[in-house]
């Protein structure tokens, strides 16, 4: 679809004075073209209030999630601010919409149990030392995906036993490790010395056996194809070890600024989720073990 001219001066906007990333600009993209076929037509000076109400129920009835339409109504927001700061546009028609509420659902964790059945890898193989150790740091920090990928060895601090990664927007923090992340990368970060890596992934930690830096995409498939090795039921990936991670240390700790600086989320909204699924685990604690919960026979 060829782009009117505000949106292509948008996206020029977005990209050489924002700086922003080529995956941010193909959601710009991808929202930006979501919005012309919607409305059904790109004059972009006569949108109204209700053209837009009108694409965020078309959205809606799709079967598109409350979060996903929110995401896209503030994609368009910012392009119509855009506008009206550098094109003299009159009105923003996206100010005063709200996406449909969507019903909350908890994120889905693994049992300690299952943790340990999944990261209790017998392979001593460069590939199943590579695995484990990104496997632990997993749990055991509560990483993002691509928080993971772009880790580098001078990230790591095995002796203080800190990692520092660079999240979203990109903020860092440092996130202790536990000692059987430690005692993995340590294995792993000797048999990788034996690999000759590129020039573009010299620094990397988690490399291929060719030398290049592991994709995502390569980690959640060596992820899922241990998952099903190790008999784990779940269909396990990346960010569910980060909720796992995250459950298990609240449950524990009952510390929600702390998982908070783990997780690196900007609100504590976000990190309270997790208070729910603790609560699930204390309702269950109770109802086998209270003697008033306990169902007469």
């Amino acid at each position: 679809m060829e782009h009117n001219p505000f949106q292509k001066s948008y996206i020029e906007y977005l990209t050489f004075e924002k700086g922003l990333s080529s995956n941010s600009i193909k959601s710009y993209t991808h929202d930006l073209i979501q919005l012309v076929m919607l409305v059904e037509h790109d004059r972009f000076e006569t949108f109204t209030i209700q053209d837009i109400r009108r694409a965020s129920a078309k959205l809606n009835s799709q079967g598109l999630h409350g979060k996903s339409i929110a995401r896209m109504l503030s994609a368009w927001r910012g392009f119509f601010d855009y506008l009206i700061e550098r094109h003299q546009f009159k009105e923003n028609p996206v100010k005063d919409v709200h996406a449909p509420k969507s019903p909350k659902t908890l994120p889905q964790t693994l049992s300690i149990e299952q943790i340990v059945k999944l990261v209790s890898i017998d392979d001593t193989t460069l590939l199943g030392l590579r695995d484990k150790a990104f496997l632990e740091l997993f749990y055991s920090s509560g990483l993002r995906l691509s928080e993971a990928v772009n880790i580098n060895i001078n990230d790591l601090d095995l002796q203080e036993g800190v990692i520092t990664v660079t999240g979203k927007g990109n903020k860092t923090r440092m996130i202790p490790m536990g000692q059987k992340a430690i005692h993995a990368i340590q294995s792993w970060i000797e048999k990788r010395a034996s690999i000759k890596t590129d020039e573009k992934s010299a620094d990397a930690l988690f490399i291929t056996e060719r030398g290049k830096r592991m994709t995502p995409r390569a980690i959640q498939y060596r992820i899922q194809m241990w998952a099903i090795k190790q008999g784990i039921d779940s269909k396990v990936h990346p960010h569910l070890l980060r909720h796992s991670f995250a459950s298990h240390v609240l449950q524990s700790s009952q510390d929600l600024r702390a998982v908070q600086e783990m997780l690196g989320h900007a609100n504590i909204s976000t990190t309270q989720v997790y208070t729910h699924l603790d609560f699930q685990h204390l309702a269950t604690i109770y109802d086998k073990a209270h003697p008033r919960a306990k169902k007469k026979s």
